[in-house]
């Protein structure tokens, strides 16, 4: 033991003990997937408090020279039944809040595990518990013995932030509390007996805090809940707050407020009840609470019957390339787009193939190197090593069959890391799969400026062809995209002879009968291809060759095929109301694709161009920073409707005044742009907010961009728009792909801008072209991939995305991964499609 108390004296200056701030990873390896649980247990550096699993901590040892680690060690506990008090220990508490490592919240999984501590040192991988430590000497028993309880204290990254992310009863003042609006109608409502006013109902009943209307609540995505009547009796009156009857007691109630979507706080609550007769201090509960119906639905996330082939046992499968993945709240979004992502050769050979590579070349602190976590993400989904079935609490012995989820693994390192900074993915709210692909898109063509760069995969040239009708001369236009959004011509049905059934269908869910069988549009995917490809009429297109307005047709083509085509079906749209709705389609997408229809064939022989002049600006003459001319009334309707004032001002500007409704789409078509709500900047000023004089651009900003498959001139827009800074920069060139004028390409290959400077051409986007680009021959595509999406909008919900491996179609529902019998193909959101091998 002295030797070992030798040691532990030679490296006591190199063991810190965590301060507030410290990142400490106990949880997680930061090269594998390795945990406490795992088999080897987790070393924790105690120097920078990253952990290594066993098959690492002897690398970072050998890279960085630490000596002392912490080993920690989790057997899980067997499984108490949660109501049984007859064994001395009290039942489970259950939760009561809706929240993750809070009192009364879910409990965190250590419960379920005896945890074991000790000191190792390495090389020799010399071990010290707390009965060594007591006979060492004080200096030496202090210092570590404060190391080893501060990092056993201190929260792990991974829980830290998932008790940030998920506290769902945090909410907020509503801004129409203080001063809402009440009508003197002379109602007065009972103390009990609700129903609604329209349709009945007894459940889940509402009554607005203006005018006292009792009415039903909104309508779930499994046909439960309501009927939408007091979501119905806002649009008609616009009265914002509604308190949910039966849940109202002394300490408070639930209030929900339309206009702001979200559940909210009504400081004056005993006031506005007691307007309409109902004395908050004498009321009892009597329904259960919206948090307690979430936590209901929370403690069965991984059921989701109807997108598990519900009715059939589905065979569990296990191997390489059939890894799950742990749901780490609404997390399946990510969970499903990773998993088709690594079944690409591109990201395997990026990132898996060069795997140890990698690892060795990672830097000091590997948790915040996006190279590395992508690379431990791909190959703990491609190797197997995590692939093995999830013990069974219940079984002791290990003799029932598997149940087909999986020990799979947790990606919280990942999540955190690429969800950095954003204000939707940094939060354990549902997002939608197709956004978080582009997202990661963006983050690998940002992090893959030099070498290979698995994103070309997806890469693609549109051609947009745009025909004034009235000099009959032509515009040609080139724009790079990643994912073909294909519109769902509802009017194309082939079930149209079942239309009266199709609308009974729907009337008798509205009136909340649940038993109203489900009757879906069937839409054929040519008719989807057809309103791709079809001419698009622009009745408001500014001709250079006439100089003024006219109409003009737009015809969109495939300049260049993928190696993968990814197809969205656009199921997500917008009401009249602009209330977002989804739209419940059967398509019977094919299992193989012939685009060869529809390849760009550039300008025809005897067509002639239009005039590369630009329009005349919006924009009065007589001011040196020119200011835009704008429609103040359709700017002011926008700002009424809750949006920035910036964002209303660039809407109207870029519709070119052509109304509200103009405006509205281009609104809603870009709330997501990072520089949204920034001050508008005008087409050629060369200063004010936001923009950066041509002069102090940064040459390497300009490089990099370009490297990336972008022109100087764009590169030039996307940092003049974003004060020159480059991360934003970026985003904001992927985020206006389809707004890039300066992507208009010549004869000669060139933008305009460019041809007329004299410069060299720019490299242009690097885009691969399949077998038959010079000789038209068919590009052929078969499906390998789909996600489906179930729930009411890409907010909610749940995903599960279905893989074909050897000819076996595969459904990877999160931690689930078995053999697939009735892939639905017909009702995905996602498609991914590969070309066939010639």
């Amino acid at each position: 033991m002295a030797d070992v108390g030798e040691v532990l004296m030679s490296v006591l200056s190199t063991i810190r003990v965590p301060k507030p701030g410290d990142r400490v990873h106990k949880d997680e390896c930061a090269l594998s997937f390795a945990s406490p649980e795992s088999e080897g247990g987790l070393y924790v550096c105690m120097n920078s408090f990253l952990g290594f699993g066993s098959q690492y901590v002897d690398r970072h040892h050998a890279r960085t020279g630490q000596r002392a680690y912490l080993h920690i060690t989790r057997t899980r506990k067997a499984k108490e039944d949660d109501t049984n008090s007859g064994s001395g220990h009290p039942p489970k508490k259950k939760p009561t809040r809706l929240a993750i490592g809070i009192e009364g919240g879910f409990d965190v999984e250590q419960e379920q595990y005896e945890e074991d501590v000790k000191v190792v040192i390495l090389p020799d991988r010399q071990e010290v518990n707390s009965e060594d430590l007591a006979t060492m000497p004080d200096v030496v028993r202090e210092r570590v013995s404060l190391s080893m309880a501060g990092i056993m204290a201190a929260d792990s990254v991974s829980h830290t932030l998932q008790v940030q992310q998920w506290d769902g009863e945090v909410r907020q003042e509503s801004k129409h509390a203080a001063d809402l609006k009440q009508l003197d109608n002379g109602v007065k409502i009972p103390p009990s007996g609700w129903r609604c006013e329209v349709c009945d109902l007894q459940e889940n009943i509402w009554m607005n805090l203006t005018d006292g209307k009792v009415l039903c609540g909104r309508r779930y995505f499994d046909g439960s809940g309501g009927n939408n009547h007091a979501l119905l009796h806002y649009q008609e009156t616009g009265y914002p707050l509604a308190v949910k009857l039966g849940t109202i007691t002394p300490d408070g109630a639930d209030v929900y407020s339309y206009d702001e979507d979200d559940m909210v706080l009504d400081s004056k609550l005993p006031e506005h009840l007691s307007h309409f007769g109902i004395d908050m201090m004498t009321m009892e509960k009597t329904e259960r609470t919206m948090t307690e119906l979430e936590i209901a639905v929370n403690q069965r996330v991984g059921e989701w019957e109807v997108i598990q082939e519900s009715g059939t046992t589905l065979k569990p499968l296990f191997g390489p390339g059939l890894t799950g993945m742990r749901n780490l709240g609404n997390s399946c979004y990510l969970n499903s787009v990773m998993q088709v992502l690594f079944t690409v050769p591109d990201f395997q050979s990026k990132y898996v193939s060069n795997f140890d590579k990698i690892v060795d070349e990672a830097p000091s602190d590997p948790t915040q190197d996006f190279k590395t976590q992508v690379a431990k993400l791909g190959y703990g989904l491609v190797s197997g090593e995590y692939s093995k079935p999830a013990p069974d609490p219940g079984d002791e012995n290990g003799a029932s069959e598997p149940r087909g989820d999986q020990i799979g693994i947790a990606p919280q390192m990942f999540k955190a890391l690429v969800g950095r900074g954003h204000p939707e993915f940094s939060t354990n709210r549902q997002q939608d799969a197709q956004e978080f692909l582009l997202h990661f898109i963006n983050m690998v063509e940002r992090n893959c400026r030099s070498g290979p760069n698995p994103s070309e995969a997806f890469r693609f040239l549109v051609e947009e062809k745009i025909v004034c009708q009235q000099s009959q001369k032509a515009k040609y236009t080139q724009r790079v995209d990643y994912i073909v959004q294909l519109p769902v011509p509802m009017d194309q049905a082939t079930n149209t002879g079942e239309k009266q059934e199709l609308q009974e269908a729907e009337r008798r869910r509205e009136e909340g009968d649940s038993s109203a069988p489900t009757v879906r549009a069937q839409i054929p995917f040519s008719a989807c291809m057809a309103a791709l490809s079809e001419p698009e009429v622009l009745t408001d297109f500014w001709s250079s060759a006439v100089q003024a307005k006219t109409t003009a047709t737009k015809t969109t083509r495939f300049a260049s095929f993928p190696d993968h085509l990814v197809i969205q079906i656009k199921k997500f749209t917008f009401g009249l109301d602009w209330v977002p709705k989804k739209l419940d389609v059967s398509i019977d997408v094919p299992d193989t694709l012939d685009l060869s229809a529809l390849r760009a064939t550039g300008q025809q022989p005897g067509e002639e161009l239009l005039p590369e002049v630009a329009p005349p600006p919006l924009m009065t003459p007589d001011v040196e920073v020119k200011a835009p001319v704008l429609d103040d009334s359709t700017v002011s309707q926008l700002c009424e409707m809750g949006f920035p004032l910036e964002a209303c001002r660039k809407a109207v500007y870029y519709t070119g005044n052509t109304g509200i409704d103009a405006a509205m789409n281009w609104i809603m078509s870009h709330m997501d742009d990072p520089d949204f709500s920034a001050p508008l900047v005008l087409p050629g000023s060369s200063s004010g907010p936001g923009t950066t004089p041509t002069e102090s651009l940064s040459e390497e900003h300009l490089a990099t961009i370009v490297s990336m498959g972008f022109s100087r001139d764009q590169a030039t827009r996307a940092l003049r728009a974003t004060s020159n800074v480059l991360d934003r920069a970026v985003d904001w060139i992927f985020s206006h792909l389809d707004d890039f004028d300066s992507m208009e390409v010549s004869e000669s290959g060139r933008s305009a801008a460019e041809s007329e400077g004299g410069r060299d051409p720019p490299p242009g986007p690097r885009v691969r072209d399949g077998p038959g680009s010079d000789l038209f021959e068919k590009d052929k595509y078969e499906l390998f991939a789909f996600i489906s999406h179930m729930g009411t909008s890409t907010m909610c919900g749940h995903y599960v995305c279905h893989i074909k491996k050897d000819q076996q179609w595969v459904i990877f529902n999160d931690q689930k991964v078995c053999a697939s019998e009735k892939p639905p193909k017909d009702l995905g959101y996602l498609y991914f499609y590969r070309r066939v091998a010639e």
